[in-house]
Parts: C-alpha cells; structure tokens; sequence
C-alpha cells in the first residue's frame, strides 16, 4: 500500500499541468509523510449519494481532478444505459463553498466531452430543488456540487437519478466502476464552456425551474392556513447560516402571508468561509448563537435555521417571554407530523393507505402518533435516499400514499415533488404550525407538551466519535466486528430483548436464540432493544470518518427519560471502550 500512494504522489507531483492552486498545496504537503499517504492511499470514498470529502490535492480528496473524474464516471454509466447521447440531460447544482461553481463548471464540462448535455443554474440554490428540478425537466440524472453541513474545508459531488433521489447503492457500485474505467483522474478530457454552449450541450437555468418549485410548494399548504395566518402572525427568525435559503424561505414566507419574519443579518449572505459558526449545521445549539439573540429581542415565537444546501431545518421554539428552546430533529419532526395529520383530518382529505417513512433511527413517537390517526408508519435505513426509494415504490405499486418522510438529523419532507429532504417546505409548514396553534391559544411548545402526556415521553441523542484517516476506518470496523462478536446482553440493567443487524440482515430475538429476517437492504449497522422502552444503534458515518451512535427512550415524565438516557449512554460508551484494539 505504501508504494501505492507513493506511485500516485509522485505521478501528481510530476503533472507539468497542475492547477497552479493544487500545486503550490502539494508542495506545502512536502515532507509530511502521514498527510501524504491519507490524501493518496486510496480513491475518494463513492457511497450512495456519491462522494465528500476535504478540498485538498490527491485521489483520496475533493478537488478538479476527482470531481472530473466522477463527472466521467457519471456519463459513462448513462452512456451505458442509454446508447444515444443526444438524448440525456444532466441538472447541475452548487451551494454557497468555496469551488462549488468551478466544480459545477467542470462538470458540465466533462459531460459535454462524452456528449452529455448540462442544464446548470445561473446561481447558488439548495439541493431540494436540485432535486424538483431532475424531474421537472425530465433529465436522466441530477449533480450538486455541496458537503451539506461540514465544516468549510469540505465540498462533494451529490448524484441524483431521473426520479429525483439520491442514486441507490447498485448505481453508485456501476458509476464507481465506470470511473475506474474512466483513467487518470489528470487525463479527464473536458470541452470548453463556449463550444458547449454553441452546441447546446450547456444550457444556462434561470427562474423558470425556481418558480415552478415554489409554486408546487403552495400547494402543500393546509385549506384554512392563509386566513389563519392573516389573523394570527407568528413572530420568526430565520437564518440561512450563509448558505442558499435566503431567497426561497424569506420571499416565501412572505409570499404566504407572513409579515413578521426577521432575517438574521450577520447569517443572510452566502459566506464560502462560515464565518459566524464552527460548523453550518443546524443540528448543532452553537449554530443558534445569532438567531437566539435577535429572539430574545423580538419576542420572536419561532426560529429557523437551515444548513449551507438547504436540505436540513433545525428549529427552536419560545418557551415563555424571552425564553426559548432548541429542539432536536426528533422534536421537531413530531410537531410537523401532528400537525399536517391533524389538519388533513380536519379537512376530511386524510388519504385512505397513508403512510409515514421514516429511518431506523428515528424517534418511536412517530410511530405512535401515525397510529393514532390510523396511519401506517415504515422504517428504511439511515439516509433520506432511502425515503425516497419508498416514495418511487409507492407511485409504482400504489401500495402506500406518502404522506410525510422524516429522519432525526433534521430532514423533513411533505410534498413529493422533491424526493429529499427539503427545508424550504418544512419552513413553510412549520411557519403555519406555529400559526395554528397561536390561534388555538396555544404554541409548539405546549402542543409538544400534550403530544408528551398522550403518547409518553420520548428522548433521543446522537453521539458521534471521530476516528480520521486510514487507521480511524480500521479502528471502526474493529469495533463493530467485536460488537457482533461479544453483543451486549443487558445495557444499564435491562436486558436487550432483540440484535437487528442489518449488514447479515436478521433480527435475533434474545429469550429464544430465534432469528428473523429483516427487509431492509445490507448495511453496517446493529441496533439493540430493551422492550419498547428503549434502543440504541451504532453505524459508521456514510460521509464523515465517525461512528455514530443512537439512543433512544421512552418514559412517564421528562426526568425520568433523561435519566435514563444518561445511564444507557453511559453504559454503552463504557462497554465499546473495552472492545476498542489494543
């Protein structure tokens, strides 16, 4: 392996064409052996949504030379199943970090080398409507050029299929393949910007996709909800962490009627750098710095942040005069679900076979409140591409009517024009949530409330545990290999009643050594449950080199549920301690 890195170090080092950039980054790297060997041991990581990483020079990182070559890979595999180029079409999308239009620049170019046609927006836009816009044209596949909420040293390549979601395993397995097929990611050829324009290869989208988007997201809107919202104004702050939201959700939320809507100005501009937080993720409280103190001020009843894509919504509510809470993806993922069930019963339109998707490791109270409304609620993997295959099966087998998609890492989705997480139309809808319950006399905070003494409380945390670099994969898969080989029996005094793992993809019931299979496609994940009280997973990252772990209980009042968070998570972190290599 170490001639290997060393055989691809020394055949960038050696490119006289070099972009001058990744040049002078190389020779920074000179020297610093570890560096070198993780930038060059092995091709960036290509999984389902395609691939993400650092922007740094070599084949193990996001640069000109990888984001071609995925171009390539990507028009091969089309080519592959469609032998007439004339008639593809690939949508280009990018968000607000450094590269991301260059890199979407390229792209098209690559596409337009093998006789790929580009439709590539004018300006930055968040993935949802990457996402409408793949079927709104009829294109064979989407690109956008984003690393969603990593930090700013990040950016990727996100792949869409023709039905508007991310690109299943099997096709993210053949576009890989094909980009082996493809070369020397410095040998990638390219047509110039110019020519593919004259040729009608490239393609420049303005408003048009923009304003069909937005039109569909009107129509999610509840019947009763304008006149509502004209009576009973929420007070919100909203910001976009410098990413792309702050056209769609400001303008919208005013289109729809909101007139006090503050837009956190220090946060509105696209900023490559991020420079007002660590990190633009809106699953993280310090993300909330800004937009907590302009509430305080304002008095504001809700406040919204999106990540740099526009795909994640994280979202605090006013808990009393000048006091507010950040809530979990969890949180508030069940207000939006109560409230689009509640007004389609109201408005007697509750679809008959309606059904609520979620991820395995999202809250159990989804479950419980789908239930009450005799609504049936299915589980997928960890990752919204998953959710979107469900919506595809639906429309082809009639089976189901979806009704709501969720995932507890703050991604939301009502309105099947999109088939991914979209913050845009979460915004909207939990604008006119917070209205409704104004109206009632009421607010998100007490409605949470009641949902808690129904249904029971409910508390989820995520923690993750970074392992970077080759030895870190190492370490991680150790980890879960020793997991599986010595699996907990009891986790804070309650016995583990049942093992999914999800990668031999059975369920082992404990009282009884039964084994039962599980549905869901392969993957490196084991999930373990104490009864219905209680469960907690473990999986590596997808897209960043951490293990993630879930948990997840239920109990009679909030006190007891965080005690009990606290001792699983204790006893679980305790556990995995003793299994890490020596």
């Amino acid at each position: 392996m170490q001639m290997d890195w060393h055989k691809h170090y020394t055949r960038w080092k050696q490119y006289t064409d070099l972009d001058p950039q990744l040049q002078r980054h190389l020779e920074q790297l000179e020297g610093d052996e570890q560096k070198l060997e993780d930038c060059f041991y092995k091709p960036i990581a290509f999984g389902t949504g395609g691939m993400r990483g650092v922007m740094e020079p070599g084949i193990n990182r996001i640069n000109l030379y990888t984001i071609r070559k995925a171009a390539a890979g990507l028009a091969l595999h089309l080519l592959e199943q469609h032998s007439d180029a004339a008639q593809l079409a690939v949508v280009i999308a990018y968000d607000s970090r450094n590269d991301s239009y260059t890199f979407a620049l390229e792209t098209a170019k690559v596409l337009g080398y093998y006789g790929v046609s580009a439709c590539l927006f004018e300006n930055l836009c968040p993935t949802p409507l990457l996402s409408f816009a793949v079927r709104h044209l009829g294109a064979a596949a989407g690109v956008v050029i984003t690393a969603s909420h990593n930090p700013p040293e990040y950016n990727g390549f996100k792949i869409y299929g023709s039905d508007g979601g991310q690109i299943p395993p099997q096709a993210a397995d053949r576009i890989f393949a094909q980009m082996e097929q493809a070369g020397d990611e410095l040998q990638i050829g390219t047509r110039e910007v110019n020519e593919l324009l004259d040729s009608g290869l490239l393609r420049m989208l303005g408003d048009e996709v923009f304003t069909a988007y937005m039109a569909c997201q009107k129509q999610l809107r509840s019947p009763a909800a304008s006149a509502i919202v004209a009576a009973h104004q929420p007070r919100i702050v909203f910001s976009p962490l410098h990413g792309t939201t702050l056209v769609p959700i400001a303008q919208g939320l005013q289109s729809l009627g909101f007139e006090q809507v503050k837009v956190v100005q220090e946060q509105a501009e696209p900023d490559p750098l991020f420079s007002t937080v660590s990190t633009p993720n809106p699953e993280e409280p310090e993300s909330f710095r800004f937009a907590l103190k302009h509430a305080r001020k304002k008095g504001a009843d809700l406040i919204i942040c999106t990540d740099p894509d526009g795909d994640r919504l994280g979202v605090a509510i006013r808990t009393g005069p000048n006091q507010h809470v950040i809530l979990n993806g969890n949180q508030a993922g069940v207000l939006l679900l109560d409230y689009i069930l509640a007004q389609e019963k109201l408005a007697g339109t509750l679809p008959a076979h309606a059904a609520v998707v979620k991820t395995i490791v999202t809250s159990e109270m989804v479950r419980a409140i789908a239930a009450d409304y005799g609504v049936a609620t299915i589980d997928t993997l960890t990752g919204f591409k998953y959710i979107g295959e469900k919506i595809e099966e639906f429309a082809q087998s009639g089976a189901h009517h979806f009704l709501f998609g969720l995932e507890e890492s703050c991604g939301y989705l009502r309105g099947d024009f999109v088939r991914d997480k979209d913050a845009v139309q979460a915004a909207f809808l939990l604008a006119d949530a917070c209205a409704f319950q104004l109206s009632q006399g009421s607010s998100l905070h007490q409605r949470l409330q009641e949902l808690y003494a129904k249904h029971g409380t409910f508390r989820e945390e995520l923690i993750s545990i970074t392992y970077p670099g080759k030895d870190g994969m190492q370490t991680m898969t150790a980890i879960l290999a020793a997991l599986r080989d010595r699996p907990l029996t009891t986790v804070a005094g309650d016995a583990v009643t049942s093992i999914e793992d999800y990668l031999t993809g059975e369920r082992r019931l404990q009282a009884t050594n039964e084994s039962q299979p599980l549905s869901l496609p392969a993957s490196d994940v084991l999930k373990f449950i104490m009864g219905d009280h209680a469960w907690f997973c473990i999986r590596p990252s997808g897209t960043e080199p951490k293990m993630k772990l879930y948990f997840g209980v239920k109990d009679v009042s909030e006190s007891a549920a965080l005690t009990a968070l606290a001792n699983m998570k204790k006893a679980v972190l305790d556990y995995l301690q003793q299994l890490l290599p020596a």
